[in-house]
């Protein structure tokens, strides 16, 4: 039961209230009764329309509600709500801003710090548009009166720079008691806050940056009143109210989100965490061993201070342009001390577990604060942007294109940028991020700035009015944060692109688009999806680009009719369009037809950074783009109506669209046992210093099992070829795997085959001109099909027979030829 009570001498004031003034008292007997004779006095004298005043005490121990009392006996239009017990400012304010009727509300503490004439001020402000207008005692124009002891105000000022940073970025004084609020949307912020204390300010100014509605921050006149309630450690109890509030909210539906992405992100990878080195994805084809190779040679240059850059434990001498590969710094070495400890298959486990649960969270955050409040609908969105089933097809082998939580973080920076609040914090934000981001994935960031230019470009056709304001305060963003990127990223480009080992362009062949079908057609993961469809329209299980199946399609077009209206619904409508038409490449044969038409991408193709983009890949642009229709969707089917029958048909619909995508656990199987030969270090005894385990056949893109034994050796010895990017011919194409020699292709093509060749003397020359550039010391044939021809054709290129040692067939070079 309630222990406060309204006490006033007739009736409430009616509708019709323009104005209501809402002044919280404790103990303020010696103050309060100038205060209500001057504001009374000012809202008669000023053109404030109809207006009413509210005063709550708060269990005051001395005369403040009988003087609020005696006021609100002397004029109606006064109001006392008396509390029984002291229970804070916050229980105060919210007791009268939820008893007001004012289309404004004007809260104001009652020493008048700030003088009632500045609600001119702000009343100026709020007719401009904004929602609210605050008084501040930080922004230029503010005058300051009298002042607080030094000391004080030394504490004070520390106090609420930790406030801000910390709760309300971009408002210089949250702590000033002077606010006017819209009526409305102050009654529906008060009704929703929690705390009690001093940090209901913070707590509200949180609600309406939340909600989207825009606040000013109005210069006021403000002294310093003795007697004030405000101590220094006062801020230290908002810091701790807001900590708390912030608690109590992850542990609800943020935390609930949160839960529900890393159990759907490990039950996608349950098949590999019931034993990691022992598991492998089999849809990855050898990229899970190149990956794994990846951290462990990461964690060893961390471990050694050597130049994580570049190594020569693959394709020897020549070595590998790490910088140019994949690697993930980002991940691989904070992760280091992981696989120092576990291994590279855990670290690699965790990486991609991890990752692809912190990029759902990260769009879920994203879409929450920018598009929908509603926390169900924003995490249906997320779910889909994280794991539609491009996403899925990438878990199998591909963390940078799914550790992707930088990308909504980029995207919040860059929309800051264009409110234009703290252009040179938020530009030095960005250029942070974009850094770490660059060392998690390039590719995926040129697709996403690809993306981001798509919704900019629509979103500034239908909202001129917001381009015109914005494009001033983003630029100005965009020059700062490359100024911060560009020295740390220098010299790791510089090193990409031009240091050893480098190359030009990759090239992926004429099959490297997506047909048009597969934008309607279901994925091999997915529940409703089959290989043989999967593979007839996508390069190979990890490149399965679209797939985001015919119901999602005719959901997503039915959400865009029925909300056209909304700007940021065409923009989205436009980056998936978009992003569909650019990843059907250079040219696509429309579906059913011979006719063959040129595709927009034909203008990218050939231009620097471009060219190495597998172009199919562009079709994840839509993902984000598709949740985010879809979380506006579902925000307005969830929020209630006339006409409940709407919304349960509009969710039926959304669940038919969405199961036939829902994801399957990726395929996992007993990996190939590493030969004992490898395991137990039998190795050693074969290999000098600086030489090469020369693997039959020589490791390359389709054959990189001996990535995992140099991982399981602990990197104890070289390989010749392997699996990586690098240049190939004078003009250093990229290429996947080693420039080709004759003797790698020889064993190749044994291997493949199975037909033994006449070994002439030429091919024992060029055999014996490879293993001296390569400085093999042992030739090592594990069991494997056709191992029979590749043994009798090695036999005839080293002249002497191989021995069989510890579950290989061994040819130690040093025993002659």
């Amino acid at each position: 039961m309630s222990t406060e009570s309204r006490v006033s001498a007739q009736p409430a004031v009616g509708l019709g209230t323009d104005l209501t003034v809402v002044i919280p008292a404790y103990n303020e007997e010696r103050r309060l009764g100038p205060t209500l004779d001057a504001v009374r006095a000012h809202l008669d004298a000023s053109d404030q329309g109809e207006w009413e005043l509210i005063v709550v005490d708060d269990g005051s121990t001395d005369r403040t509600a009988e003087i609020a009392a005696e006021a609100a006996a002397a004029d109606p239009r006064v109001q006392l709500i008396r509390g029984e017990r002291n229970r804070g400012k916050g229980h105060a304010l919210r007791s009268g801003v939820l008893a007001s009727r004012g289309r404004r509300v004007l809260v104001t503490d009652a020493d008048l710090a700030a003088p009632i004439e500045e609600l001119d001020h702000l009343d100026k402000a709020l007719a401009e548009g904004p929602t609210a207008a605050i008084g501040s005692r930080a922004r230029p124009g503010a005058t300051i009166g009298a002042h607080q002891h030094r000391l004080r105000e030394l504490l004070g000022r520390t106090g609420n720079f930790l406030i801000r940073s910390v709760a309300v970025p971009g408002i210089r004084d949250t702590q000033c008691g002077f606010k006017l609020f819209d009526g409305d949307r102050a009654r529906e912020a008060f009704a929703a806050s929690r705390l009690r204390g001093w940090g209901i300010d913070v707590e509200i100014l949180q609600y309406f940056r939340r909600a989207g509605w825009p606040v000013a921050e109005v210069p006021v006149r403000w002294s310093h009143q003795e007697g004030s309630k405000v101590r220094p450690l006062d801020y230290v109890r908002v810091l701790a109210e807001l900590t708390a509030l912030k608690a109590r909210a992850v542990r609800r539906a943020d935390l609930l989100a949160t839960l529900c992405f890393l159990a759907l992100s490990f039950v996608l990878y349950s098949g590999r965490w019931t034993s990691p080195d022992h598991r492998y994805l089999i849809d990855s084809m050898q990229d899970q061993n190149q990956w794994e190779w990846f951290f462990a040679v990461t964690a060893e240059n961390v471990r050694h201070l050597d130049n994580p850059l570049f190594t020569t434990l693959q394709n020897f001498p020549d070595g590998v342009n790490l910088m140019a590969n994949t690697v993930m710094l980002g991940l691989s070495v904070p992760l280091a001390p992981l696989t120092w400890l576990f291994g590279p298959a855990l670290a690699l486990n965790v990486a991609m577990t991890g990752g692809l649960a912190a990029t759902a969270v990260s769009w879920y955050r994203l879409i929450a604060k920018r598009l929908v409040p509603h926390r169900g609908a924003a995490a249906v969105g997320a779910g889909l942007a994280a794991f539609a089933p491009p996403m899925i097809s990438h878990a199998n082998a591909h963390p940078n294109f799914i550790v992707l939580f930088m990308i909504p973080l980029i995207i919040e920076r860059a929309l800051r940028l264009c409110e234009g609040t703290r252009v040179v914090r938020d530009g030095v934000i960005l250029g942070l991020y974009t850094t770490y981001q660059i060392f998690l994935g390039e590719e995926p960031l040129l697709l996403a700035v690809l993306g981001m230019l798509l919704f900019a470009a629509a979103y500034a056709l239908v909202r001129r009015d917001v381009a015109r304001a914005s494009w001033r305060p983003l630029a100005r963003g965009l020059a700062i944060a490359l100024a911060v990127a560009l020295p740390l990223i220098a010299f790791p480009l510089y090193w990409q692109f031009f240091g050893p080992q480098s190359y030009k362009s990759v090239l992926h062949g004429d099959h490297a688009n997506n047909s048009p079908l597969a934008f309607l057609a279901f994925a091999e993961r997915s529940l409703a999806g089959s290989k043989e469809t999967a593979d007839a329209l996508a390069m190979n299980p990890t490149e399965q680009n679209a797939f985001y199946g015919w119901p999602l399609a005719a959901l997503a077009f039915a959400i865009v009719v029925r909300l056209w209206e909304r700007p940021v619904v065409k923009a989205l409508t436009v980056t998936v369009l978009g992003a569909a038409l650019l990843s059907l490449g250079q040219k696509f044969r429309i579906p059913l037809t011979d006719v063959v038409l040129p595709g927009p991408w034909a203008l990218l193709a050939d231009r620097p950074l471009f060219e190495s983009v597998i172009e199919a890949r562009v079709g994840m642009v839509c993902a984000p783009a598709l949740g985010m229709l879809l979380a506006l969707a579902l925000a307005r089917l969830l929020t209630p109506r006339p006409t409940p029958a709407h919304g349960y048909a509009g969710l039926a619909a959304v669940a038919v669209a969405l199961l036939p995508i829902v994801p399957a656990p990726l395929t996992a199987v007993d990996r190939v046992e590493v030969p004992p030969y490898i395991a137990e270090g039998t190795w050693r005894d074969h290999l000098g210093e600086d030489e090469t385990l020369v693997p039959i056949p020589v490791p390359d893109a389709a054959h990189a099992e001996a990535l995992h034994w140099q991982t399981t050796a602990g990197l104890g010895f070289r390989l010749p070829g392997g699996y990586f990017n690098g240049p190939w011919g004078p003009d250093r194409v990229g290429i996947y795997g080693p420039s080709p020699r004759h003797t790698s292709n020889l064993l190749r093509q044994v291997s493949e085959t199975g037909r033994i060749p006449r070994v002439t003397p030429a091919w024992r020359a060029a055999a014996r001109e490879d293993l001296k550039f390569w400085r093999a010391g042992v030739l090592v044939l594990p069991p494997q099909p056709n191992d029979g021809q590749l043994r009798t054709t090695v036999n005839a290129l080293v002249g002497r027979p191989g021995q069989w040692v510890n579950g290989v067939w061994v040819w130690d070079l040093h025993r002659g030829s």
